[in-house]
């Protein structure tokens, strides 16, 4: 696919970053643990923004909240916090900065019971990705009933800015529904990877 086909869903335009984002990760089915909870964290940074500005900076996250070593997060004092808040490589919320290390400490209490943070997740779809058959953007929901279980559920557990939408566009980031549109070729290559 090159920027310009015009079978892909075309919510990500002709930025290469967004296209490449769009053509090999938005969608494919990810199971990590790890994975996982970064996602989870970077879709709660975008709330009142765009997914391309949080997309733009998640090197820069990466590197902010260490890997996302969520072990390393839970020690982050107010020193650290500060640092944070002076990175111009990251949203520079208070309330985004509280969230990942709020996020890590819900994540660590999942391990700490050996519980599986994927298939906890995995759980709201039955294990295997929702395959949506959309023809338009307009006909794509915001956030569905899965998505509401899974937000109160993580809420619950003590994570925030999980709302039921930002839950629904985590989900489709990782591939718990397939949301690309039919008449795009991803569309077929996620249902491929599906268990």
């Amino acid at each position: 696919m090159t920027t310009s086909d015009p079978g892909r869903c075309p919510w990500c335009g002709t930025d290469p970053l967004y296209v490449n984002y769009h053509d090999t990760v938005w969608g494919r089915p990810s199971y990590h643990d790890q994975d996982l909870f970064e996602k989870l964290c970077l879709d709660g940074q975008q709330a009142g923004l765009s997914w391309i500005t949080i997309l733009r900076k998640q090197h820069s996250y990466q590197d902010a909240y260490d890997q996302f070593d969520a072990e390393k997060i839970v020690r982050y004092d107010d020193e650290k916090k500060a640092e944070l808040l002076a990175n111009p490589g990251i949203i520079r919320n208070r309330l985004k900065v509280e969230s990942i290390i709020r996020n890590a400490r819900g994540f660590l209490e999942f391990r700490d019971r050996g519980e599986s943070f994927s298939e906890f997740l995995w759980s709201f779809v039955e294990g295997q990705p929702i395959q949506n058959q959309w023809r338009t953007l307009a006909e794509v929901p915001v956030t569905t009933p899965q998505a509401e279980a899974m937000s109160k559920a993580l809420k619950k557990a003590g994570f925030n800015f999980v709302g039921p939408t930002i839950v629904y566009a985590f989900m489709q980031a990782t591939g718990m529904v397939n949301d690309h549109l039919i008449g795009c070729p991803a569309h077929q290559a996620c249902r491929e990877l599906a268990p």
